[in-house]
C-alpha cells in the first residue's frame, strides 16, 4: 500500500475505493464514536455534497456550522494555496506576520482587545474555563481552588473529561469521571435561577446564546441583556460560546448581539476555518486575557501561519459577501417555509438565520424519517429531543432554500 500511495498519490487511491468499501473500511479500522449517516461523500462544492455515484446532496448540516462559506470558497481556497508555498507551522517559539494579523482582525471583528489562538473549540472553552479561573483568584481574589463558574442544563461545550463532566447529558458523562469540580448548573434561560448560583467565589457564567446541540433551544427574550446587568452587579465574568451560533450563522455576526450582551470573553471556532481547516480562538477584555503569563497556556498548532491566514481570508468573505443578510433572509425563508409544510408530524419549528430546527412529534420514526431525508437528497441529523437541524452554508439562495422546503415535505409524506 505505501508503495502505491508513493507512486500513484493519496487521492488516487481514495478514488479507487468504491463507497461501500470506505464504510466497511471506517467501521472495520476505526473507533465507533460516530454513528454516521449511511453516505460517503466523496466531493463537495458551495451547498452540495456528492457521493461515490454521484448522488447530489444538499448539505443541511454543514459541519455543524463549520462550513458557512460553503465547501470549497475560492477565495479561501487560493489564500491557502498561497500560504503553502511560503511557511505553513512554526511554534510560537517565534513571532509570525501571519499570526499577527489574525490577532488584529479576530480583535476588530469581535470588537473584544485580545485574543488568544487555539485549533478547536473544545480548546476554546478549555482556554476561557482557565482564564476565568485565573482571573477569580488574581483579579476578584477568591479564595484558591474556590472559584465556581455557572453554566446551563442541556449545554453543549465540547467533549474534553473537564467539559463532559458538566455536560446534563448522561451518555457524555458515563464512564468518565472523576470528573472536575467547581462547575454549578441552572435551568438555560431562567435568570432567577443564576442570580440563586452566584456566590462571593463566582468566577464566571459561560453559556450558549442559542442552545444548538440541545436541539435550537432559545433562552427567554430579555435573558441576554439582563445577565449581562447580572455578571456586571456581582463583578462576574460573561462567557459566550459562540462555536456554532457565531460568524454569521443566526443572522448577526454573533447572537449575542441580539440584546445588548457584550460577553468578556467569547468562543469562536467552526466558520472561523473557512470550512478548510481547524482554527479556534477566545478573544475578550484585556482584563481577562492578560492574566496569562507565559507557560500558563499553549498549544503546538494554534495560531499557525496556515491556519491564520485561511481564518483572515474566512473572516473578510462573511464580511464583503454580506453573509450575515443572507443569513438572516434565507433562515427567515426555510422557518417560513418549514411553517407552511402543513404536515401532522411536525410539533414545532424554531430558528435564528440559518439555524434552524424542524421538531417532530413523540411517536414519530426518527430513524426512518432520517432515511427519507436521505431518499430525497438532504443530509440533516436528529439532535436532542427529536430535533432535525438544518444549518446550510450561508451562501444558499431561494431557490434551494425552497428546494429544501420540498424535499422536508416529500421526506414527511
Amino acid at each position: 500500500m505505501w508503495q502505491d500511495i508513493e507512486q500513484n498519490g493519496v487521492q488516487a487511491v481514495v478514488a479507487r475505493i468504491s463507497d461501500a468499501e470506505a464504510i466497511e473500511m471506517t467501521e472495520r479500522y476505526g473507533s465507533h464514536n460516530y454513528h454516521p449517516l449511511p453516505v460517503n461523500i466523496v466531493r463537495a462544492k458551495g451547498v452540495y455534497a456528492y457521493d461515490g455515484a454521484g448522488k447530489q446532496y444538499i448539505d443541511c448540516i454543514g459541519c455543524y456550522s463549520a462550513v458557512a462559506h460553503g465547501h470549497l470558497s475560492e477565495f479561501v481556497c487560493e489564500t491557502a494555496r498561497r500560504q503553502l508555498d511560503k511557511v505553513t507551522l512554526v511554534s510560537r517559539a517565534m513571532y509570525t506576520t501571519e499570526l499577527a494579523l489574525l490577532l488584529k482582525t479576530v480583535c476588530e471583528y469581535t470588537g473584544m482587545e485580545m485574543a488568544c489562538p487555539m485549533n478547536t473549540g473544545a480548546e476554546a472553552v478549555e482556554t476561557a474555563i482557565k482564564l476565568a479561573r485565573k482571573w477569580a483568584y488574581t483579579i476578584k481574589r477568591v479564595p484558591q481552588d474556590k472559584a465556581e463558574i455557572i453554566v446551563a442544563a442541556e449545554n453543549f461545550h465540547g467533549r474534553t473529561t473537564t467539559i463532559v463532566g458538566f455536560s446534563s447529558e448522561p451518555q457524555y458523562k458515563q464512564d468518565f469521571g472523576p470528573f472536575t469540580p467547581g462547575f454549578i448548573t441552572v435551568p438555560f434561560g431562567d435568570i432567577e435561577a443564576v442570580e440563586r448560583a452566584m456566590t462571593p467565589n463566582t468566577a464566571a457564567v459561560l453559556m450558549e446564546p442559542i442552545q444548538a446541540e440541545g436541539g435550537i433551544i432559545f433562552p427567554p427574550d430579555g435573558f441576554m441583556a439582563r445577565l449581562r446587568k447580572l455578571c456586571d452587579a456581582n463583578n462576574v465574568l460573561l462567557i459566550w460560546d459562540e462555536i456554532q451560533t457565531g460568524f454569521c450563522r443566526t443572522g448577526k455576526p454573533f447572537a449575542w448581539q441580539f440584546e445588548d450582551a457584550k460577553p468578556d470573553m467569547i468562543c469562536l471556532g467552526k466558520a472561523l476555518g473557512g470550512g478548510l481547516f481547524p482554527v479556534a480562538a477566545v478573544a475578550g477584555s484585556r482584563e481577562a486575557l492578560s492574566v496569562f503569563k507565559p507557560g500558563d497556556h499553549g498549544s503546538t498548532f494554534g495560531g499557525n501561519p496556515l491556519a491564520s491566514v485561511i481564518a483572515i481570508a474566512a473572516m473578510a468573505e462573511l464580511q464583503t459577501s454580506n453573509l450575515a443578510e443572507n443569513s438572516a433572509r434565507m433562515g427567515a425563508r426555510l422557518a417560513d417555509a418549514f411553517r407552511n409544510i402543513g404536515s401532522e408530524k411536525v410539533l414545532d419549528v424554531r430558528g435564528r438565520g440559518l439555524l434552524v430546527g424542524l421538531e417532530v412529534k413523540e411517536g414519530v420514526d426518527t430513524a426512518e424519517l432520517s432515511s427519507r431525508f436521505i431518499e430525497q437528497g438532504l443530509l440533516t441529523k436528529e439532535t436532542r429531543h427529536r430535533t432535525f437541524r438544518f444549518a446550510p452554508p450561508l451562501v444558499i439562495d431561494a431557490a434551494t432554500v425552497d428546494e429544501i422546503a420540498a424535499k422536508t415535505k416529500a421526506a414527511l409524506q
